[in-house]
Parts: C-alpha cells; sequence; structure tokens
C-alpha cells in the first residue's frame, strides 16, 4: 500500500513535528508513503498535482476540517479513500466519524481502516463536508481566527464577543414546494451532527443519507442546544426549527457572515445547497 500525506503546518497548536512522527512510524513498515507540506500559496491545482503524480492508494489529510475540505475538493466523485490525522483546532469531521486523536492511533486507522461513501452538500461554489451555516457561528468563526489564543479558551472569547457585537437576521428559507420566513440568530446546513466543540446542532445528521438539514436557530438558543447536548431531549420548535431536505436556498435581508467547515467565506445574501451524494470516501 502507499500513503500520500497532505500535512498542513499551520492547523493547530501542535508541538510536535508531524513529517517526523509519520515518518518513524512507517520507517519499519511495507507502506509506502510520500509526505506533502501544504505552502501558503497552495491551490488545488498544486494539490491535484501531487495527488496523480504520487499515485497513492489513499490520500491522508493531516490537519483541521479546512485541510480535510481541500482534499476532498480534489477527490470529489473519485474512488480514492481519504483518511483523516485530526490535527486541528477543533477537527469535527474527525470527531463525528470517530478518528482517534492519538496520532500513532490515527496513522494505524489510516492504514488498516475501510473506506466508507458518503455525501457532501456544495453551496453556492463551496464544498461542504461538515458543518456551514449564516450569521452567529459564522461571525464567531471571523473572530476566532483574529484571536493570538488558540483552543477552548480562545473559542470561548470569541463567543462572549459574539453573543455581544452580532445582530440576529432576517432570513427567507425556500425548501420542498415551500416558504418560511424568520427572525434568525444563525442557520446552519449540516450534513454532520455536531461542531468541533462537540456542541450538537443537528442530532438526527447522518453522512451518508440522501438529505442534510437546515437548522434555523431562531434565537441566541445556545442553552436549547446544550439542553438536546446533555438530555437528548427535543428542540423546542418556537426557539430552534429543523428542516430535512435535498436542496434549499437561504435568502438574508442584509448580508451575513457566512463560514464553511470552519473557514470563513465573508458576508453574503444569498445561499443555494444541494445534496452531492456519495460524493467521497472516508476511511473509518
Amino acid at each position: 500500500m502507499k500513503l500520500l500525506f497532505i500535512i498542513n503546518p499551520g492547523s493547530g497548536s501542535h508541538d510536535i513535528n508531524l513529517k517526523e512522527v509519520i515518518s518513524t512510524h512507517f520507517s519499519k513498515k511495507e507502506t509506502e508513503i510520500d509526505l506533502f507540506e501544504l505552502p501558503e500559496d497552495c491551490s488545488l491545482d498544486k494539490i491535484k498535482h501531487q495527488i496523480k503524480e504520487s499515485n497513492a492508494d489513499r490520500v491522508v489529510a493531516v490537519g483541521g476540517d479546512g485541510t480535510l475540505k481541500l482534499v476532498a475538493e480534489c477527490l470529489l466523485k473519485t474512488d480514492t479513500p481519504i483518511a483523516i490525522i485530526p490535527a486541528g483546532s477543533a477537527n469535527g469531521m474527525a470527531k463525528e466519524l470517530g478518528i482517534p486523536t492519538d496520532v500513532e492511533l490515527a496513522l494505524d486507522l489510516a492504514e488498516n481502516g475501510k473506506p466508507k461513501k458518503i455525501h457532501v452538500t456544495k453551496l453556492n461554489d463551496e464544498i461542504c463536508i461538515h458543518l456551514s451555516d449564516l450569521g452567529f457561528n459564522a461571525y464567531l468563526v471571523k473572530k476566532f481566527d483574529t484571536l493570538p489564543e488558540r483552543g477552548m479558551w480562545g473559542y470561548a472569547k470569541a463567543t462572549w464577543h459574539a453573543l455581544w457585537n452580532h445582530k440576529k437576521m432576517e432570513v427567507q428559507l425556500k425548501l420542498k414546494g415551500k416558504t418560511v420566513n424568520s427572525a434568525a440568530a444563525m442557520v446552519a446546513i449540516a450534513n454532520a451532527t455536531m461542531y468541533g466543540s462537540g456542541l450538537k446542532i443537528n442530532p438526527d445528521g447522518k453522512l451518508d443519507d440522501d438529505l442534510f438539514e437546515v437548522v434555523l436557530v431562531k434565537d441566541y438558543s445556545y442553552l436549547e442546544i446544550l439542553k438536546i447536548w446533555l438530555t437528548k431531549l427535543p428542540f423546542n420548535p418556537k426557539k430552534i426549527e429543523v428542516f430535512q431536505t435535498s436542496e434549499v436556498k437561504i435568502t438574508s435581508k442584509h448580508k451575513a457572515h457566512f463560514q464553511v467547515d470552519g473557514e470563513y467565506i465573508g458576508k453574503v445574501n444569498t445561499v443555494e445547497a444541494k445534496i452531492i451524494k456519495d460524493a467521497i470516501s472516508v476511511i473509518v
């Protein structure tokens, strides 16, 4: 077997030399490895060229959800499986799939795990493998990216800032032949169930069914989200409403903050989302 490791050196706050750890792990194995460290100005074409040159059996994304998204874009609708070494700040998709946080265990899984086909969503010109949203959380992601602190302390500071500074939106959802108009703190487009923090926004999400969920958070209802996280009770529909669909058009009266898989995209008025079935193969 041959593995190509796509390594994001800027991911997370790890203090280990990932290239060294990977090389040492496979030094006495028959598995062949190629290591490619992402440069700052790396384009999708450069990654695709590296994947073609390596001709590996599996491509391993070493980083956070953003790194995984880059690799997934390069391998969309192919049969080359993607493995994950979680080395980002949150690693939401790795948590979703049960990938070990221990690097050595994750490397064993990358080599010996089994491929599984999953769906992704296409949002305007972006693909989303995990979670995206408009509004409060996207603003939080933008703020988090500007802070020197990483991890949960930085996340807490960003959340506090967002709660004081973000204003609610007026949104319209068009899905399944009906239109929903509402005030909203945020709207999540969710194929997965939870954010990298462990906060479960979409309890009914499945990565391999034919639908994704649109989660309309009408107020700053983190207590409501914490309630379902801790008690498994259903959302109060007056505060949070969930729609299952294969496509949706979301329009905001004023431009709203927008993030995809933990990467801040910018401010937009409209997001059109649809499911792409069996889009990528992941190692689990």
